[in-house]
């Protein structure tokens, strides 16, 4: 392996951190209701923060996959959006310090990466990694998002409950680093929003909300979630207003609220399970929700 301490660049003046919460929010495969971007984002514009270390992304991004955008106005390029990859300070709304990891999800070298990561960790005394995902599920956005919660220490899930038995899902950087903190001895967890997989091309920021509030409740730090709150009204409304309008989407929307419900009052272990029929697939689903999913998408 490259040395993977070359893979970034520090700041000069590296601060003394009192073993700071390190949260992981990097895009790639999945992000679903377009949550983790939304979440980092929210927290950048909101709080107090400097870089501590750019990633050099030339070694680590495959452009051809996901290509930086560009504009052009009349007859030049105006300007080009370049993707950065940074372990950011932040200071939460009472002025605890914190880390936070953002940017695109690495396409190559992941072991150098995960390699680089767990050495900055260490040197700055990382007592907890929290990654961010978010998933499409078949729920229905009627109900409260849930999440689902992971980690390398059973103690530190505290009373939540799992919302899956054992499934295998493509690997992400996030992931694997959590992982491979886990098997060096390191504390490290994850939570991974539920949106509804009819919505997971449109902005959810109830997803980034609930995201928000699962960090503080494990972690402490005080993080913002008010705008959050008031978007998440915003799109609910949106969307009841265009499944209303449709009878279909209405109907399949209430079957999702069945067998949600049935869920959690315990009648049935597998949320795709119902006693008086069979459910649409996800392919019907997604066919009678296409038509308000792209409207959603175009209004915003």
């Amino acid at each position: 392996m490259l040395d993977p301490n070359e893979l970034y660049e520090l700041a000069d003046d590296l601060p003394a951190l009192d073993a700071p919460v390190l949260v992981q929010a990097l895009t790639g495969f999945v992000d679903a209701g377009s949550a983790i971007q939304l979440t980092r984002e929210h927290l950048l514009e909101r709080l107090d923060s400097r870089v501590l270390a750019t990633f050099d992304l030339d070694q680590l991004l495959d452009y051809r996959s996901r290509r930086p955008t560009m504009i052009f106005i009349e007859d030049h390029w105006e300007s080009y959006e370049e993707p950065s990859l940074a372990l950011h300070l932040v200071r939460d709304q009472l002025g605890s310090e914190f880390l936070l990891l953002a940017g695109p999800e690495p396409d190559l070298q992941w072991e150098r990466f995960i390699a680089a990561v767990t050495g900055l960790v260490d040197r700055l005394g990382v007592k907890l990694t929290i990654g961010l995902n978010a998933i499409p599920m078949a729920v229905p956005h009627t109900r409260p998002v849930s999440v689902t919660a992971h980690a390398t220490d059973q103690s530190l899930l505290g009373d939540r409950e799992s919302w899956l038995q054992r499934v295998q899902v493509p690997a992400s950087v996030g992931n694997l680093l959590e992982f491979r903190l886990g098997k060096s001895g390191h504390d490290a967890m994850g939570f991974a929003a539920h949106v509804p997989h009819y919505l997971a091309q449109a902005t959810y920021p109830a997803a980034s909300e609930l995201l928000l509030d699962s960090i503080s409740q494990t972690s402490g730090l005080a993080l913002p979630t008010g705008e959050l709150r008031e978007a998440a009204k915003v799109v609910r409304d949106d969307v009841d207003k265009q499944i209303a309008d449709d009878e279909q989407a209405s109907r399949l929307v209430s079957s999702l609220e069945a067998q949600y419900d049935a869920f959690l009052r315990g009648r049935e272990n597998n949320l795709l399970a119902e006693e008086s029929g069979p459910l649409p697939t996800a392919d019907e689903l997604g066919a009678e929700l296409e038509r308000f999913l792209a409207e959603q998408t175009r209004d915003e």
